[in-house]
């Protein structure tokens, strides 16, 4: 899909994901906020209320370093590089 998306279509995209975000993130919250809304109906007298950040999934966030950025910055160059182009090279 990326070698057919000019650049400023995947900026127009990123944008977009910035307001409006979409995909399992999204979900989550939504999932998290329906679990909460469940629990609070369900709790006793005296009990505290849930929040939606209560029932987020957590993951652990790698933090890449440089020889790791550069590593995926050639892997991806070089799997772009293979993509024909529907041009011909002669």
């Amino acid at each position: 899909m990326l070698a057919r998306m000019s650049s400023l279509e995947v900026t127009e995209w990123m944008a977009f994901y910035g307001v409006e975000p979409f995909g399992q993130d999204v979900q989550y919250i939504g999932h998290a906020i329906t679990a909460a809304t469940i629990a609070n109906v369900n709790r006793g007298k005296g009990q505290h209320a849930m929040k939606p950040e209560q029932f987020m999934p957590k993951f652990k966030k790698h933090e890449q370093t440089v020889d790791e950025q550069i590593q995926i910055a050639q892997m991806i160059t070089a799997a772009l590089s293979t993509i024909p182009t529907g041009e011909d090279t002669e």
